[in-house]
């Protein structure tokens, strides 16, 4: 008898110990699984990793360059005295800079010359950073192009736009300016999120359905940059400091929003020519402290920073970039001459280029694919001829400079 309570006792022994071995087997398997579950999603949302070696900028010798600078010099003291240009321009050949020149005054009041750190307001030039961050949301699969804006803002009013509609202008959105100017009741200008909060309420009556033909279009990329922010969980602004500005050095560059951000070191006015002879501050107004369409501020320099970034792969894949530098489409296959952030002109001038007006600040940044050059021109006292200086420009370059 003692003996068979015996034998029943080991093996009651035997089967607790293979029950913890289960048991303890098991919890370490869903350890695992949960840790493998976390690693996906880190994964999902890690940042892809660039080549970080330094934006190194390369200019041609001073002795290469002697005929061309004279010549652009000479342009430039021309529409400086005759056209109130107040303003800077660099010139870039296959990646290396052969011109980077300032003329006029920062503050017209202090009578403060213009540097190479003066930082300008980019106005629309602004909007291929929104596009760039859009892609790099895009790439780390935290978003996709064919989203919906009700995916992110369910109470978005106009359905069925899209992310691309929103890149190339097909979304048909009313005018925010229209909307902020109407329908604004409140003292302080409003920022992305309470602009997105209006469109909501205001019962405004979109244009057109989305995707049905191109109409440039402000308030697609407001609605981009807070789409950014919402997917990001952070502001518009830091989030382009670090994935833009500081991986592509751009030190000089920032996002600026009128009434909620502080005044920057260098950062100008706009101003505008009063009776001929004076030149008077523009104000800010209600639309100023929206970012995303406008209110990048940067330098020439930096801006030649970002082209090499963005054209050397530092920044995205090459299959984002042909997407940002590609013709959009209509629903019914009609080609639009714009891709994410660019305006795109294969028929006349082979270049992607993008200008800007906006309170004074006019801008231009253009790349002619077929000769390798690069024009920025930035500004700040309302000159408007910034499309056929660039033309001007590129002419100079083309007879006076043969590398």
């Amino acid at each position: 008898m003692k003996k068979n309570i015996k034998n029943i006792a080991v093996v009651l022994i035997l089967v607790l110990c293979v029950f913890l071995l289960v048991t303890r087997s098991s919890a370490s398997e869903n350890v695992m699984v949960a840790t493998h579950l976390e690693t996906v999603a880190a994964t999902a949302i890690k940042p892809q990793s660039k080549e970080k070696s330094p934006i190194l900028i390369e200019r041609y010798p001073e002795n290469t360059t002697k005929g061309v600078r004279h010549k652009l010099d000479s342009l430039l003291q021309r529409i400086n005295e005759r056209h109130d240009f107040h303003g800077a321009i660099l010139v870039a050949k296959n990646n290396k800079v052969l011109y980077n020149n300032q003329i006029g005054y920062a503050d017209f009041n202090k009578k403060t010359p213009l540097h190479e750190e003066s930082a300008f307001q980019l106005a629309s030039v602004s909007k291929q950073f929104t596009a760039a961050a859009i892609m790099l949301l895009n790439e780390r699969n935290q978003i996709k192009l064919t989203d919906t804006v009700n995916a992110y803002f369910p109470d978005f009013p106009y359905a069925d736009v899209t992310i691309e509609n929103l890149l190339n202008h097909t979304g048909g959105l009313p005018k925010y300016f229209w909307v902020a100017e109407h329908k604004w009741q409140q003292e302080k200008a409003p920022i992305n999120s309470e602009m997105m909060a209006l469109l909501e309420s205001s019962n405004v009556q979109r244009f057109f359905k989305p995707g049905r033909t191109f109409d440039y279009s402000n308030t697609g990329y407001i609605v981009l940059a807070s789409i950014v922010e919402k997917v990001s969980g952070t502001s518009f602004s830091s989030f382009l400091k670090s994935n833009i500005f500081e991986p592509l050095e751009m030190k000089h560059s920032y996002v600026y929003s009128f009434e909620n951000d502080s005044i920057k070191e260098n950062q100008l006015d706009g101003y505008r020519l009063y009776r001929g002879w004076r030149h008077l501050k523009i104000r800010g107004t209600v639309n100023d402290a929206i970012v995303g369409d406008k209110n990048v501020y940067t330098t020439t320099e930096d801006l030649f920073k970002w082209t090499l970034g963005l054209n050397t792969g530092k920044l995205l894949t090459k299959a984002s970039l042909d997407l940002m530098y590609s013709e959009g489409e209509t629903v019914h296959g009609r080609k639009i001459p714009y891709g994410f952030g660019f305006r795109i002109d294969t028929k006349e001038k082979n270049r992607i280029y993008h200008h800007g007006r906006w309170n004074g600040f006019g801008t231009g940044l253009t790349k002619y694919l077929e000769d390798d050059l690069v024009v920025i021109v930035l500004e700040h006292t309302s000159y408007k001829a910034i499309r056929s200086l660039n033309e001007k420009i590129k002419d100079i370059v083309t007879e006076h400079f043969g590398t």
